[in-house]
């Protein structure tokens, strides 16, 4: 699984965000310049995060964005679907739309159980985890094992 540089962006702009919530909107320069984004490229980005529910934006002068909703009702897979769709595809697909034939049947499967243990991290964690650097305990085990610092 490959996570975008937009899905990317998308949760690291969403995470400056909950950590400034309860003060003034937030410009999107001020997010790009904190956490090194392409302006107009985070534009872009926070246009679709609004269309999906996860910020809202106000013009003008005092303008700039906030979360639409409390951080912990966030989960990093909402962020990502907002802005790449669905968590995982296989060519473009949704496994469940998939078919295979012959020695291959046992390939669905595997993508169908891929997705559900992608899904289980992702939904499992909220921006406020993030903000709070409080992992739930499985994932946080899971990030503690050697092996998955390793490139093999």
């Amino acid at each position: 699984m490959r996570i975008s540089a937009r899905a990317d962006y998308a949760v690291r702009a969403v995470l400056e965000l909950a950590v400034r919530q309860g003060g003034d909107p937030v410009k999107a320069e001020s997010i790009a310049a904190v956490q090194d984004i392409p302006h107009k490229f985070l534009e872009g980005i926070l246009g679709d995060l609004r269309r999906g529910g996860i910020v809202d934006s106000r013009r003008g002068g005092g303008g700039g964005y906030r979360l639409a909703r409390d951080p912990a009702a966030i989960t990093v897979a909402d962020v990502i679907r907002a802005v790449d769709g669905p968590i995982v595809s296989v060519r473009g697909e949704r496994p469940t739309g998939l078919t295979y034939m012959g020695s291959a049947q046992p390939l669905l499967p595997l993508w169908i159980a891929l997705r559900a243990n992608v899904r289980r991290i992702l939904e499992g964690v909220t921006i406020a985890d993030i903000a709070a650097d409080s992992l739930p305990d499985p994932v946080q085990a899971l990030a503690e094992e050697p092996a998955a610092w390793e490139n093999p």
